[in-house]
């Protein structure tokens, strides 16, 4: 038995996969009613902890301790019945379920295998007035929004009644208002002996809300530190081996002609009157609230979603678009918000995520030509510093950051006139972030628009040329470089007006 002072204890935590050792010796030490941040870059080793702790994963060799006895956990069952239970970056819903299934699956009342469905919604109604979360309990999760959804989330982890709650990325969809509910949550969990264990690659996030904070680096446990005795600076430099003094590398490139115009785009219900243009060499910042329109534009100029009304342009040329197919000839790209859902087919290669939009390209009459696949895949591999063990390895393998960069990759392949990038950096670490705020630089210098949507404030101010602010679907200000302020843009994207 360890010091009892622990609820959770890991020491010496070592996992390998083929080629990787993916935990060297790890150790993690959790009290009752903290929360404990876990940071490292993408690909440091945190998700393979936790789903060790969570009985995912069979650990190669170490020990994990639960309330000061040594325990194996085997499943994420044997996990929620000993007291630990997780709530994860990427939403895990059975999305044609009502909101109450979901939080009580595998646990609905009833007798004789027949559901009280009265019981059902009640139970789910008392736990989201518990939280404090303006949910009807019978909704189907499908239709929530992002956010609602992580809500749902997080009222089902915490209606185990666990004693450590895992919470990765649990802000990457949520607004401010829900942010701070998720606090207040945080907060009351605390107050009862709950343990937090908190993954954010959000600094401010974690000098709000955590009391400790642990670091990974490489597979490697690199130190433990009171939140109080140490900065964003020190942090980041325990995370990445070496200092950042630049998170926003942005450099100052000519600025061309218009290469890109919309104008009077329109789509009912959903945003109207929109009209920008983009020039050579400019990287073109996107700001607003969540639901303000952002991502519906560009979906809607990339050939995903329709266009009512108005009329798009590239190099003076008016465009029919009318699916992304039309986008990729015509010379836009578009890097998805999702990643996961819209970017990546995780179950295949590297290599066919690189090219499977330049394919037309790469191929002989009906076949692909497989050695200019290879070649074409592993200049892009080289030039972006794709961190990978080969073209064949599943891409689906590789740390966040890597992920984008493929993507990314992708869509370089085609080559994109005007380059759309919804939320580049969502859920990559900081190191990571710097690497596609370069490339941004680079790809401008070479001339390319560019358009970035971003929910982060200082990556709109460090990387926007130039910001426009959407509010209710429609543009409610634009700002240059200079005279962009955070607080001019809040406030444009609540719909004030600035004098």
């Amino acid at each position: 038995m360890l010091d009892d002072k622990y609820i959770l204890e890991v020491k010496n935590l070592s996992k390998r996969f083929p080629g990787v050792l993916a935990l060297d010796k790890t150790q993690l030490k959790v009290r009752p009613g903290e929360v404990h941040a876990l940071l490292g870059e993408n690909g440091a080793g945190k998700s393979t902890l936790m789903k060790c702790i969570l009985g995912m994963y069979k650990p190669d060799g170490g020990e994990i301790y639960f309330d000061g006895r040594r325990v194996t956990i085997n499943n994420t069952s044997e996990a929620l019945k000993i007291g630990i239970s997780m709530i994860h970056q990427e939403i895990n819903l059975v999305q044609h379920r009502t909101i109450a299934e979901n939080i009580w699956i595998g646990r609905e009342p009833g007798r004789f295998g027949i559901l009280n469905w009265k019981a059902l919604y009640k139970k789910a109604e008392e736990m989201l007035e518990r939280l404090e979360l303006d949910l009807n309990p019978k909704t189907i999760v499908g239709k929530l929004s992002v956010a609602g959804m992580q809500m749902v989330e997080i009222a089902r982890a915490i209606s185990y009644d666990s004693r450590v709650i895992i919470m990765d990325e649990p802000t990457s969809a949520l607004m401010d208002n829900e942010v701070n509910k998720l606090f207040k949550i945080i907060h009351d969990l605390k107050s009862k002996g709950i343990a937090i264990i908190y993954i954010s690659h959000k600094m401010d996030e974690i000098f709000k809300i955590a009391d400790r904070v642990t670091v990974f680096r490489d597979g490697q446990y690199v130190g433990e530190e009171d939140i109080g005795n140490v900065d964003e600076q020190k942090l980041v430099s325990m995370m990445i081996g070496r200092e950042i003094n630049q998170i926003f590398p942005k450099i100052q490139v000519p600025i061309g002609d218009v290469a890109f115009e919309v104008k009077n785009l329109s789509r009912k219900g959903v945003f109207q009157d929109i009209s920008f243009q983009v020039r050579k060499g400019e990287i073109l910042g996107v700001s607003g609230l969540m639901g303000a329109g952002r991502s519906e534009i560009m979906q809607a100029i990339f050939g995903i979603e329709r266009i009512d009304e108005g009329a798009i342009y590239l190099d003076g040329e008016r465009l029919r678009i009318h699916s992304p197919k039309d986008a990729i000839k015509k010379g836009i790209g578009m890097v998805t918000e999702d990643r996961k859902l819209l970017g990546l087919v995780t179950c295949r290669s590297v290599r066919e995520n690189i090219t499977y939009a330049s394919l037309d390209e790469l191929s002989n009459w009906i076949f692909t030509n497989v050695t200019n696949e290879n070649n074409a895949s592993g200049d892009m591999i080289r030039m972006l510093d794709i961190k990978t063990p080969s073209q064949r390895q599943r891409v689906g393998a590789l740390s966040g950051g890597n992920q984008q960069k493929v993507i990314v990759a992708n869509w370089l392949l085609t080559k994109p006139k005007v380059l759309i990038l919804d939320e580049p950096t969502r859920g990559i670490d900081v190191g990571a972030k710097s690497e596609i705020h370069k490339l941004m630089c680079k790809f401008a210098q070479d001339g390319m628009a560019i358009i970035m949507i971003s929910s982060e404030m200082p990556e709109i101010l460090g990387m926007s040329d130039r910001i426009i602010v959407m509010h209710e679907g429609r543009m409610k200000a634009e700002f240059n470089r200079e005279d962009a302020t955070q607080e001019k843009i809040l406030a444009s994207a609540m719909g004030v007006n600035i004098t």
